[in-house]
């Protein structure tokens, strides 16, 4: 559907559709309560943006690829219908092909209190089932408010049971690395995929020291990102998840990766929402999951 045919049938006074590049349309909101910009492809938030703020909630690479079956650096990715490697070592894409499809516009709606309310959906096709033979469909539900708040929708529409991990793998936009802690981790175990993935304890809040890469267990649904830099702190509360990864690539691993400048990683954290490792879902015909997270700037 072209940007006019969007516009026309899902523009609100609030809402538009334009490009971000060419053959990227994303949508872009503004309310009394907020900025966002929400892309298309891979049905990914990229913005998000509290009025009288000076920092965008997110982050973004100025170098993000914007390129058919590239993933967009930044904002929050759909990691779907696996998180990681490939489960089944068959060499698919690592984090599945969610974050790298175009998705559907479903419906544009302005709330009874002035938030705004986006719903895409992405369902299997021919070339979906050459990477992953199942039926689905898959809803992402994303409402600019007083708050950010997402709800990621699987449907089992095969005649078989599917199992799936997936995450929600959100970009913050941080001051400085250095001076910021994730609050409400302390005491949990977690997997150390920055050092063989070894099983380790969390002692004290959690700091950022070169790479990291961990996927915690057993989570609480309500953590915090305090950034003493920007003064500011996020609260993250998590719906039908009990795993969180938090995932830095410090300096020498971000040297390497060609979608960040050199000194990005000093930018942004990563703290992700997610049903993965252990807390696999298992989905029988005709059932849905949804997993949900609301973003509040405190």
């Amino acid at each position: 559907m072209h940007l006019d045919q969007l516009n026309q049938q899902y523009g609100l006074p609030e809402l538009s559709f334009g490009d971000r590049q060419r053959g990227f349309p994303v949508i872009k909101i503004k309310n009394r309560f907020a900025t966002a910009e929400i892309s298309l492809y891979g049905g990914q938030v990229l913005s998000f943006q509290p009025s009288n703020t000076q920092a965008d909630l997110l982050f973004l690479s100025d170098r993000s690829h914007y390129r058919p079956g590239k993933a967009i650096r930044g904002g929050i990715p759909i990691c779907w219908p696996w998180f990681g490697a490939d489960p089944d070592g068959l060499g698919r894409a690592n984090h599945g092909f969610a974050r790298d499809r175009l998705w559907t516009v479903r419906h544009t709606e302005t709330l009874a209190n002035g938030a705004t309310r986006v719903i895409l959906s992405l369902q299997d096709d021919e070339e979906t089932h050459k990477i992953w033979d199942y039926a689905f469909e898959l809803a992402i539900a994303v409402t600019v408010g007083e708050t950010l708040d997402l709800e990621l929708t699987s449907h089992n529409r095969d005649q078989r049971p599917m199992t799936i991990t997936q995450a929600l793998h959100t970009y913050f936009t941080i001051g400085d690395i250095q001076r910021v802690k994730v609050l409400g981790l302390a005491g949990l175990d977690y997997i150390d995929k920055a050092d063989q993935e070894k099983l380790k304890q969390q002692i004290g809040e959690v700091t950022i020291q070169g790479e990291v890469d961990r996927i915690y267990q057993n989570t609480a649904p309500k953590l915090f990102i305090d950034d003493l830099s920007l003064e500011r702190k996020i609260e993250v509360c998590n719906r039908n998840s009990t795993t969180t990864i938090v995932w830095n690539p410090g300096m020498e691993k971000t040297a390497t990766m060609g979608d960040l400048s050199p000194d990005a990683y000093q930018r942004f954290l990563c703290v992700e929402t997610a049903n993965a490792a252990a807390e696999t879902i298992t989905l029988a015909p005709g059932e849905r999951y949804t997993l949900g997270i609301t973003y509040r700037l405190l």
